[in-house]
């Protein structure tokens, strides 16, 4: 051979030995350690494999992370995300959120609640038992919705990195190495969790939203402790809890009175808002009231179809004082009159739960949404016809033969000729709630003025703003003298919103009424 290449070389061919050798290193490379760039490719089919099966197993736990379950009376639905700590949230709507420190590794965990229907809601009120055999399922059902979860969300994780994979690279070797490193990383992330579980997490958690009531739902963390037994019944204890809330909406705190105390709850501006009476019924039932005053405008126009709303009085079983308001009509306060435990009063007084009360319908029948609140279309004519109301009912509390101790308006303009006349005078119309002092008369006691706002959220127009108008109602708390000793503001927020909030406020001298100015609610 290398003699054929001397002949073929020739004298002045000296660089044959340098072609040899370039012709021969290629075959060296191969049969040898391999050099830069190979290693460097390896390294980035390494990294591509690694991405495509992360990214898959990330798709995957979006996608297919997410089981719905019976957790006790309620439907439960659970979603596992990707996160970069470890925590669970328990979403229990309309009342928030709970979040807290559960677990580690890299999965989030969110537990919502979902809402009972009418149907069942009812059947747990008749039936209470039901309530605690339903809870007593509670970590059989928790227990058995995580292993579901667990074994979706790892199927999903695997199945979309092999299909990822599959697409990205068309290579079977690849690919299953993909679906390994899948399966490796969300069984590692789901075992990371299972195996840190903190039970005692649920004695600290942090609230989202108002939870004025919050202690109620997680129980007494004095009593729980850090064994599984006891979280258990602890579980338990929650789930009965918020299996109480749903039946009356939400939980709120009731304020302990003095023996002899009546309770009287006041509403306004329901306007045709069916969700209103499931907060009425709530109120009534919790606090046990003694008595409902309505300050008017439970219907928008009036209307002949309308009639039918006010049938849920009958329901709560106590006195329902009205007075009319300008979106009432008079069939409208014809079909209040015909409850069986509703007083209509037009310049009138009757005497309920040991109160006398005195009110007088609005003047006015405006149904036209432009004339209500007040500060549209207040023509001369029309605060004459608000301010003679006012001097109509002053005159009949005058001449009351017992003392009145509550006076209605439906616009708080017609309180102004009341003030030194009684110690409290209520109205509604505003949709803002507000508490202030009347200009006091010399010589006569003070009167204070609660005007509150929409027990209904304002109905449709409540939906005009960029937030929803929100429900309110207040308790009354009036000691044996019938002076206002206390009343808690509830607020929920409006359609769509899911926070509860009860404001707490005591007179500290009932003879000068609440302390003023109190900061308005302005819903517009």
């Amino acid at each position: 051979m290398d003699g054929q290449e001397n002949e073929q070389r020739g004298p002045g061919d000296v660089d044959a030995p340098a072609r040899r050798e370039r012709r021969w290193r290629p075959w060296r490379r191969r049969a040898g350690r391999p050099d830069g760039s190979g290693r460097a490719r390896r390294a980035g089919v390494v990294l591509a494999v690694l991405v495509v099966a992360l990214a898959g197993a990330v798709i995957g736990v979006l996608a297919g992370g997410r089981v719905n379950t019976d957790i006790g009376p309620f439907r439960a639905n659970l979603t596992l995300t990707p996160a970069v700590q470890g925590s669970t949230t328990v979403d229990i709507p309309p009342l928030g959120a709970l979040q807290l420190n559960s677990h580690d590794g890299p999965t989030h965990l969110t537990v919502r609640l979902g809402a009972l229907d009418q149907r069942r809601t009812e059947a747990l009120i008749d039936d209470p038992a039901s309530i605690s055999r339903a809870s007593q399922s509670a970590v059989e059902d928790v227990r058995n919705g995580a292993m579901r979860l667990g074994l979706r969300t790892l199927g999903s994780a695997v199945l979309v990195a092999l299909l990822l994979a599959a697409l990205v690279f068309r290579d079977t070797r690849r690919t299953a190495w993909a679906g390994g490193i899948a399966l490796a990383v969300t069984a590692g992330s789901l075992g990371l969790a299972a195996g840190t579980v903190r039970p005692q997490a649920i004695e600290e958690p942090r609230y989202e939203g108002l939870l004025v009531n919050a202690p109620a739902i997680v129980g007494d963390a004095r009593r729980i402790a850090n064994d599984y037994s006891k979280y258990a019944e602890q579980l338990q204890r929650l789930v009965g809890n918020v299996s109480q809330l749903y039946t009356t909406v939400s939980a709120l705190p009731v304020y302990e009175p003095a023996p002899g105390t009546t309770r009287v709850l006041h509403v306004s501006d329901m306007h045709l808002n069916p969700t209103g009476w499931q907060l009425i019924r709530t109120v009534v039932a919790q606090f046990d009231i003694d008595a409902v005053i309505d300050t008017g405008d439970i219907t928008d126009w009036g209307s002949e179809p309308e009639a039918s709303f006010v049938g849920s009085i009958a329901l709560l079983k106590k006195p329902y004082v009205y007075i009319r308001g300008n979106h009432d009509s008079p069939r409208t306060a014809a079909a209040v009159g015909r409850q069986p435990n509703a007083i209509v009063l037009n310049n009138s007084t009757t005497t309920v739960a040991g109160l006398t009360v005195a009110g007088i319908g609005d003047p006015r029948f405006t149904p036209d949404k432009n004339t209500s609140p007040a500060g549209s279309g207040l023509t001369k004519q029309v605060a004459d016809q608000v301010i003679g109301a006012g001097d109509q009912l002053a005159t009949t509390v005058r001449s009351s033969p017992r003392k009145v101790d509550i006076a209605l308006v439906h616009d708080p303009a017609s309180a102004g000729p009341l003030s030194g006349t009684c110690p409290l005078v209520l109205a509604g119309h505003t949709h803002a709630r507000q508490v202030s002092k009347l200009p006091q008369v010399p010589g006569k006691p003070p009167t204070q003025l609660m005007v509150e706002g929409s027990t209904g959220g304002a109905g449709l127009r409540g939906l005009e703003g960029e937030k929803p108008t929100p429900l309110s109602m207040t308790v009354l708390y009036f000691d044996q003298q019938k002076l206002l000793q206390a009343y808690d503001d509830i607020t929920v927020g409006g359609t769509g919103q899911a926070q509860v909030n009860l404001e707490r406020h005591v007179v500290k001298d009932p003879a000068r009424g609440a302390p003023v100015p109190v900061t308005p609610t302005p819903t517009r």
